[in-house]
């Protein structure tokens, strides 16, 4: 094992994620690259085993990225760390430790803090530490300097990382917008990188082999002209097996940026809209700036006139928000049709302005991550549950694609509304299951057959057509009917040894 000074780490949510930040730190180090590693876990590995596994490096200096989706691995893996080899450094960084005093317990353990970008202050901590000269404070405040003086770091995206992983870029940072549930809200502004050397070096990694491309920015679609130039870049270079992915501000849609978006190939590309809301008033209260005539008219068109697949955001426990009116905004959503509609849970994230808001909508939030919110002045624990629920079902029958002609009778109703019908569906699938997690497939299937025909009183033919065009679509073994005929054998061998115990 070679032996390395530094080690730049952290753990993604899974392996097919890469760790874009790291890969900055490693390309502006200088001289010091040649004593540096990156290494990359995921959080389903033991923390016990990735601090064995980092310590076979024999490191000065171990930095963690630390995210609300890798905290509590973290935590143990710093804590291990500090007990096993307490002479090894640790420099932690990233948005969940930048908004001292408002900290995680790990920063307690930690002999070092990094606040903010970490590009300039890493390396300067580094040098200082290899040379002898241990700083004296423990939390140092990120530097940022212009972009154009940043080393870009794709080339530092290994091989394997082209093939199995998502490729992340950004052609700007920042944010000019101020919605306050978003860390984004922070920031001044937004900067773009030049954009001559950013598409060269785009142009390198699709000459390696890169393929699956997601941008970071904030807000892709901010200058019309830059992103026009984008996309003609990569429509020059378009393959069959090319996917680009943007998050996009829904309001502001152009006619030469449409004009660039029609011309590529179905399922090349996705957009990331983030709706969060319908309500105005909610907006002004969250400093939220959007036209929702805009926002409709605009998803409308992508769906009518592009193949780019659309995955819209709602978020439900905002300020002064309630059941009734997030339904409304989530009916409203499903008209336009996006081929995905993530429901998300108001999360607390540390530094972001929604805080303020704290008392007078007593708003709680669980102390653990990803700090959901459990109850508000209008909307209480057990409404937040059903909906969390609403949320994975959601998932497993509207946004995996697998159920369209199912989902098609779920919400057509004239006496309900989209969001009220599948609440109904909620309750129905829980108080069969009791659980919303570890439904295997061919579970959810006979799940729904009884649900909609016994809860939801769709008929028996309209039910089983529906599931058998799904079943058809999911290209699995077997048929719908042998598939529900082993739950109803099931169900009699079930009955029958009762009945034989109650007879014994």
């Amino acid at each position: 094992m070679i032996k390395t000074d530094i080690i730049l780490t952290t753990l993604n949510a899974r392996y097919i994620h890469s760790a874009f930040g790291l890969r900055y730190l490693y390309a502006n180090l200088g001289e010091l690259q040649s004593q540096a590693l990156i290494k990359e876990f995921t959080i389903h590995e033991r923390p016990i085993d990735v601090v064995e596994r980092l310590l076979e490096y024999q490191p000065l200096i171990i930095g963690f990225s630390v995210y609300i989706w890798n905290i509590n691995e973290i935590t143990q893996a710093v804590k291990i760390l500090k007990q096993v080899a307490p002479h090894v450094l640790v420099v932690l960084g990233g948005p969940e430790v930048s908004h001292l005093p408002d900290k995680p317990d790990v920063v307690d353990s930690a002999d070092f803090v990094i606040m903010g970008s970490g590009e300039v202050s890493f390396k300067f901590l580094c040098n200082e530490i290899i040379a002898g000269r241990k700083p004296l404070n423990k939390v140092i405040k990120g530097e940022s300097i212009p972009l154009d003086q940043l080393n870009l770091p794709y080339e530092f995206y290994n091989d394997e990382d082209i093939r199995n992983r998502l490729i992340y870029v950004e052609a700007s940072r920042g944010c000019p917008f101020k919605c306050e549930f978003c860390l984004s809200s922070l920031d001044k502004t937004s900067k773009p990188f030049a954009l001559d050397a950013f598409l060269v070096e785009m142009d390198k990694l699709i000459k390696r082999g890169a393929r699956n491309f997601k941008f970071i920015d904030r807000t892709f679609n901010l200058k019309v002209k830059t992103s026009v130039a984008i996309l003609e870049f990569f429509l020059e270079r378009m393959t069959d097996d090319l996917y680009l992915h943007f998050e996009v501000i829904p309001d502001n849609l152009p006619e030469k940026l449409k004009e660039a978006l029609m011309r590529f190939p179905k399922s090349s590309l996705q957009f990331e809209i983030g709706v969060q809301t319908f309500d105005p008033e909610i907006q002004t209260l969250i400093s939220r700036k959007q036209d929702n005539a805009k926002t409709c008219e605009n998803i409308r068109w992508l769906r009518e006139y592009t193949g780019a697949h659309i995955h819209a955001d709602l978020i439900f426990g905002l300020p002064s928000d309630t059941l009734e009116n997030f339904g409304k905004s989530f009916n409203q959503l499903v008209t336009l049709n996006p081929q995905e509609i993530q429901l998300g849970i108001l999360k607390r994230l540390r530094g972001a302005p929604i805080n303020r808001h704290s008392d007078k909508y007593e708003m709680q939030y669980s102390t653990t991550p990803p700090y959901t919110i459990l109850k508000t002045k209008d909307i209480d624990f057990q409404t937040l549950q059903s909906v969390n629920r609403f949320a994975r079902y959601w998932d497993m029958i509207a946004n995996s694609g697998r159920f369209p002609h199912t989902l098609k009778i779920i919400l057509d109703n004239v006496h309900h509304s989209p969001f009220s019908r599948f609440m109904q569906l909620t309750e129905a699938l829980f108080n069969s299951e009791g659980s919303t997690w570890k439904i295997s497939l061919p579970r959810l299937y006979k799940l729904l057959y009884n649900v909609l025909r016994h809860d939801l009183q769709i008929s028996e033919d309209t039910t089983r057509l529906s599931l058998e065009k799904d079943f058809e679509l999911s290209k699995q073994k077997g048929s719908l009917d042998i598939l529900l005929n082993k739950q109803k054998t099931v169900r009699a061998g079930t009955a029958n040894k009762r009945q034989r115990n109650h007879t014994a």
